[in-house]
């Protein structure tokens, strides 16, 4: 029993000493104004364009607060183009001939967190109102080309690397709800991305 809690004790003080190590390897101060941009592969896993992909963007921009001398977090807002992808026949999966490709592009507007791990990595996250418009072929027997826009949500993670203080470059997995009349376009992004702190 006693080697136990002895174990325990240990442990312990070693799980309370990694942010200490960590706060001290890290820059003073985390926060303050970014600009970052991603291009990367996006993809529609359901309806008419199941498994269909093109390449898609995002910029943002925004702030962060320093709350830990390893965590920051603000607010962000942005513009995405999330790509043109076919549509596929839902009854042998070629090509649709008719124009039924899908668009979905908006505005981002949300929150942002960053955790280091190190001083050089670091995990991100990203969450908020997605305000979208797009066009696509409905979920139906005979689908129909319907063009919309509405407001929903986005989230995100990633894992990065400060090449400097004020230059990172990251990958991220992302995904952009965009749902309205049975037309589904929800989109994922998978991206290489590069961020500037000032």
């Amino acid at each position: 029993m006693r080697k136990t809690l002895i174990a325990l004790a240990l442990a312990a003080t070693g799980a309370l000493a990694i942010p200490a190590a960590f706060a001290q390897n890290a820059p003073a101060d985390n926060g303050g104004w970014f600009v970052n941009g991603s291009v990367g592969r996006t993809a529609i896993n359901q309806g008419p364009y199941d498994n269909g992909h093109d390449t898609g963007y995002a910029l943002n921009g925004g702030y962060r607060w320093s709350l830990a001398p390893n965590f920051s977090l603000g607010g962000e807002v942005g513009y995405n183009d999330l790509g043109n992808i076919r549509a596929k026949n839902i009854f042998n999966s070629q090509p649709v001939i008719a124009p039924g490709k899908s668009q979905l592009h908006g505005w981002t507007a949300g929150a942002n967190a960053h955790l280091d791990l190190s001083p050089n990595w670091y995990l991100s996250g990203r969450a908020g109102l997605y305000s979208w418009t797009g066009h696509g072929l409905s979920n139906d027997v005979n689908p129909v080309n319907k063009g919309l826009s509405d407001n929903s949500w986005y989230s995100g993670v990633g894992v990065g690397y400060n090449i400097t203080r004020n230059l990172s470059v990251g990958l991220n997995y992302d995904y952009f709800d965009a749902k309205k009349h049975n037309v589904d376009l929800s989109t994922d992004m998978v991206s290489a991305s590069a961020e500037y702190r000032f």
